[in-house]
């Protein structure tokens, strides 16, 4: 049987590269670091109801928004954005 490594208060377990993109879609997505200053354009994950997009404005280098995402869009202006996920 696997263990788990998680530790206390560190919710992710993964982390990716990101591609804003109109048509990619992302699973298990349950937060964003963001590498590079600028606009985060997502399509968020909702399951209740269809998706909603959310403009994130000036989002500094270094921040992570604990958010579940279906899609980074292309109209994102940040760099070097990492998917997390659990």
């Amino acid at each position: 049987m696997a263990r788990s490594t998680q530790l206390p208060g560190n919710p992710y377990t993964n982390a990716f590269a990101i591609t804003p993109s109109d048509v990619t879609q992302l699973a298990g997505v349950v937060g964003l670091w963001i590498g590079g200053t600028g606009t985060v354009v997502v399509e968020m994950l909702n399951p209740e109801s269809a998706a909603a997009t959310v403009t994130f404005s000036a989002v500094p280098a270094g921040v992570i928004l604990p958010i579940s995402v279906r899609r980074v869009l292309a109209a994102t202006g940040a760099t070097l954005i990492l998917g997390l996920r659990r």
